[in-house]
């Protein structure tokens, strides 16, 4: 029935910010949708930005996001990324499990606490 993840929702103090955030560390597309939405593209997904209270059928609050986004790069060049974006890792490189198997993860939090980890599978690693 399901067959994959089309977007996830951060919320976030300002949209605006978050999104100048993320392009600029991590490289994401911003996009306006909707009626002045904002949501950051890479890929095939998305990630929507919305203001607490701009969603009244969930229970959203600011920083309580947990966001893993894959890449090809490996951990080294991550945190270097980071660091020159000043950016702190908050933990890693470290092994976790990912959907697929073992993953490599270096973790930060965003300027609104979302925490974000950023991992890889081995190279050759199974689709």
């Amino acid at each position: 029935m399901i067959s994959g993840i089309d977007h996830v929702v951060l919320t976030v103090r300002d949209p605006d910010a978050a999104a100048a955030f993320y392009a600029r560390v991590l490289g994401l597309e911003p996009v306006t949708f909707g009626a002045g939405r904002r949501a950051l593209r890479f890929g095939d997904q998305k990630i929507n930005l919305q203001s607490l209270g701009q969603e009244t059928r969930n229970h959203a609050g600011i920083g309580s996001g947990d966001l893993c986004l894959l890449t090809d790069w490996p951990a080294g060049r991550v945190i270097a990324r980071l660091e020159q974006a000043g950016v702190a890792v908050v933990e890693g490189p470290v092994t976790r499990s990912g959907a697929r198997g073992p993953i490599t993860s270096v973790y930060f939090t965003d300027p609104d606490c979302n925490l974000i980890e950023i991992a890889s599978y081995p190279e050759g690693a199974a689709e």
